[in-house]
C-alpha cells in the first residue's frame, strides 16, 4: 500500500464528507427554523456514522451543534 496515496484519498473523502454534511445540516436546520420546530438557541445532538464495506464496521461519532448563545437541549 502506498501510504501517501492512501492518506491523500482519505483526506479527500473526509473533505467531501465534511462539506456535504455541513450543507445538509444547514438546509435541515433552516427548514426546521422556518417550520417553527426550532427556536434558534438549541443545542442539537448529532451523530455521524462511517463504515467501509468489508473493512470497517459502522462507527458512530457523536457531538453537539449549538445554534446560538449557550444552547439549550433540543425538544424531542
Amino acid at each position: 500500500m502506498d501510504e501517501e496515496v492512501f492518506n491523500l484519498e482519505v483526506r479527500k473523502f473526509l473533505k467531501h464528507f465534511g462539506l456535504t454534511a455541513q450543507r445538509e445540516i444547514e438546509k435541515a436546520v433552516e427548514a426546521a427554523l422556518r417550520a417553527g420546530k426550532l427556536g434558534g438557541n438549541e443545542t442539537l445532538p448529532v451523530t455521524a456514522t462511517i463504515a467501509i464495506s468489508g473493512v470497517l464496521p459502522a462507527v458512530d461519532i457523536d457531538g453537539r451543534i449549538a445554534l446560538g448563545g449557550q444552547g439549550t437541549p433540543a425538544k424531542g
